[in-house]
């Protein structure tokens, strides 16, 4: 299982693109390994047949781990050692009711404020899971226990028995309208029965929603586990925004130009469609080329001075974000730059990453544009130096020569690693973009 990221611990094995006996030879694709980031297809690493597969698909290792057997059909492969895959951890299982399962251990009696609603813990599903799930018949109302004695007070403290409380949550008993005839007041598994089986007198609280014909699900939470790439996002954010110290710098630039000269390149026929994504890169290509401090990243005892422009591009995707990365901008023409920046961005939704496209970008952008996001300050990617946060391109009222015009603007906000660079230098790279952008006939040069 090779490491195809920095954060990359273990991988998982999607498919086999090669079966046991199949010839091989060196840079043909043979499997499909899912990391923390994408979906990636394996070369092999030298010729022969693959003679064995260890890991079977859908089996998850750590990185290094044997997953397969390449050599000579007549070469003895007895001696290579193989540890067997861990087996996978089973998912949790989803709750066959509106109550999640009862802990292990449960105190003698357990007192608690209110009848706390009842949670399901589910494992992720796909979309297609989810609609069918939707489309089942739904569960039928909890019945309305009938007022028995005095109703605990909202907010007082409720005494019941751990059996009768985990009977209660099954039965959809609101705990609330029971009066408890044990010790003390303390409700009991009689009680409870009791409640469940009296016709309805009146509506308990928790039927209020459906009454006014609001769909609501019978638990009030459920925990999710995390994905992949979810929790390798959360493991590497802490990494960059704790310890990088963090500078912001915001711009406004003017783009009437970029936006008239961006639509008269896409209306030449057979042209390649330009995006404002597009002329960005293209733009701080251009300036990381002459502020080498912002294209840096902190090594330590040195500081690391990136000579070209790799670019990561974050895309989001509904498991999370992801940052494939589009290199050596800085000697790519626009029209290069606009078609591998689509076709980057599409293999990255579809989980069709290269391993080279996976890591190595000198500085990042994420562009919440298309969401109606005016500004906003994004968090560096380690080891990167610097990130350029993008904003909506906004018709709004500006000066123009003393006179009052409409113009369409754009705010660009740089977060910066302050150990490698200073606010003057972002600035000042700020600078240069902006200027590329109000004049935008330097980024066909």
């Amino acid at each position: 299982m090779p490491k195809l990221s920095e954060a990359m611990e273990t991988g998982k094995v999607i498919q086999w693109l090669k079966r046991e006996g199949d010839a091989v030879k060196g840079g043909d694709l043979i499997l499909e390994v899912e990391t923390d980031k994408a979906n990636v297809e394996i070369e092999a690493f030298g010729s022969g047949v693959l003679r064995k597969i260890v890991v079977p698909e859908g089996g998850q290792v750590p990185v290094g781990t044997v997953v397969g057997i390449i050599a000579d059909p007549a070469e003895d492969i007895s001696g290579v050692a193989i540890e067997p895959p861990p087996a996978p951890a089973a998912a949790p299982a989803p709750a066959s009711g509106p109550a999640a399962p009862a802990p292990a251990a449960v105190p003698a009696m357990e007192t608690y404020r209110s009848a706390p609603a009842t949670a399901a813990v589910v494992p992720m599903t796909p979309e297609p899971a989810r609609v069918a799930a939707a489309a089942a018949p739904a569960p039928a109302p909890p019945r309305a226990p009938a007022p028995a004695g005095d109703a605990a007070p909202a907010g007082g403290r409720i005494r019941v028995s751990p059996l009768a409380r985990k009977i209660a949550a099954q039965a959809g008993v609101d705990l609330r309208l029971v009066h408890g005839s044990g010790p003390g007041g303390r409700i009991i598994r009689r009680d409870v029965e009791a409640a469940q089986a009296a016709p309805a007198a009146g509506v308990a609280a928790t039927a209020a929603a459906p009454a006014l014909g609001i769909a609501r699900p019978e638990a009030e939470y459920e925990d999710v586990p995390l994905t992949a790439m979810r929790a390798a996002i959360a493991k590497r954010m802490p990494l960059s925004k704790a310890p990088v110290p963090h500078f912001y710098v915001t711009s406004e630039v003017a783009m009437d130009a970029a936006w008239r000269l961006r639509g008269e390149l896409n209306a030449l026929e057979g042209g390649v469609k330009i995006s404002v994504t597009d002329m960005i890169i293209r733009a701080c290509a251009v300036a990381l080329g002459r502020h080498p401090s912002i294209n840096a990243s902190f090594q330590g005892a040195t500081m690391r001075l990136h000579h070209r422009a790799h670019i990561g591009l974050a895309v989001a995707l509904d498991a999370g974000l992801i940052t494939p990365v589009l290199r050596d901008c800085d000697v790519k023409p626009l029209s290069r730059i606009a078609a591998e920046a689509r076709d980057l961005a599409e293999r990255a939704r579809a989980g069709k990453l290269r391993v080279p496209e996976l890591s190595g970008a000198t500085f990042s952008i994420s562009n919440l544009g298309m969401f109606d996001v005016e500004e906003f300050s994004a968090i560096i990617n380690p080891p990167e130096g610097a990130i350029l946060a993008v904003g909506s391109v906004l018709e709004k009222p500006v000066v123009v020569d003393g006179q009052l015009a409409v113009g369409r603007r754009m705010k660009l906000t740089i977060s910066c690693d302050h150990r490698v660079t200073d606010g003057a230098a972002g600035a000042r790279f700020l600078q240069d973009v902006k200027r590329l952008l109000e004049e935008p006939l330097r980024l066909l040069v």
